[in-house]
């Protein structure tokens, strides 16, 4: 499996090329970058031309983007109307968040990625069927809009009663949605748990989002060296089963006063690499 990183980690910074340079230097090939304004500001022309020229004469591959969930610049903190959902049952704020994903699917003209991963609600969102039409229409337009610039929508599996794994195959048999997905580790542990979710939307896998938890909190915390609870051999040999299909994309959290997270990062790389039920790791 490649190893990949997801600039979540940096999510309070600024992105600059001198950071991706900090992660192509640590042996990652592959970045998915967090669409939040206050760390990629995808309104930004100047930050995207910026980025073209950087990535057009980089090692350093763009695999995917995540869509934002907010569109402050202040991670939400200013107010209920600065979040993101596709679900949302009131036409025009829905038509609304659908229009923020698009400008930062916009990226792929400048910068070319493969995919956009895409959350079914927010946090503690209750299933509602209605909420269910909204997502297929938000998606049917996010999904052409996106194909048109040679990009692929991922949905990811997230603790919420509508995009559990269980949740998310009802969505696809509902609306008939030929989506893949994106298999979040952390969210399948607050669930259904990360083996029960795997074989579920196994066959859909196309990216994944790698990290720990407590299994109640999602923490994002840095596996095998956080403090989660995921037994990480089984979920290894699980993630192993269809390695071709898919990165190893690490998606964390920033631990306060740690100095050198990319070191971290690494560690993490090559302790999950050796890591088997039989043998946790060497």
């Amino acid at each position: 499996m490649q190893r990949a990183l997801s600039t979540h980690l940096f999510v309070q910074h600024h992105l600059t090329t001198a950071l991706l340079d900090k992660i192509l230097d640590a042996g990652i090939p592959l970045v998915e970058i967090f669409c939040a304004r206050q760390h990629f500001d995808y309104t930004n022309k100047a930050h995207i031309s910026e980025l073209w020229h950087w990535f057009r004469d980089s090692d350093l591959k763009l695999h995917s983007i995540h869509a934002p969930i907010y569109n402050d610049e202040v991670w939400g903190r200013s107010g209920p109307h600065s979040v993101i959902n596709i679900c949302e049952t009131v036409k025009p704020k829905r038509i609304q968040a659908v229009d923020e994903i698009k400008r930062a699917i916009e990226l792929a003209e400048k910068v070319p990625f493969r995919y956009v991963i895409q959350h079914l609600g927010v946090a503690e969102e209750e299933f509602d069927m209605r909420k269910v039409d909204a997502a297929f229409s938000s998606l049917e337009e996010l999904n052409l809009f996106a194909k048109a610039r040679g990009v692929e929508v991922l949905l990811e599996n997230t603790p919420n009663d509508l995009a559990s794994s269980e949740r998310l195959l009802f969505f696809f048999e509902a609306t008939h949605m030929n989506l893949n997905v994106c298999f979040d580790t952390g969210h399948a542990h607050m669930k259904e748990g990360v083996e029960a979710a795997y074989r579920e939307l196994k066959p859909r896998i196309r990216s994944t989002h790698v990290h720990d938890n407590d299994g109640r909190d999602d923490q994002h915390l840095f596996p095998l060296i956080g403090g989660g609870t995921i037994d990480w051999g089984h979920a290894m040999d699980a993630l192993r089963l269809h390695g071709d299909r898919y990165p190893l994309l690490l998606e964390l959290r920033e631990v306060p006063n740690m100095t050198d997270p990319l070191s971290k990062v690494r560690e993490v790389f090559e302790r999950l690499e050796h890591t088997t039920a039989h043998r946790k790791e060497q």
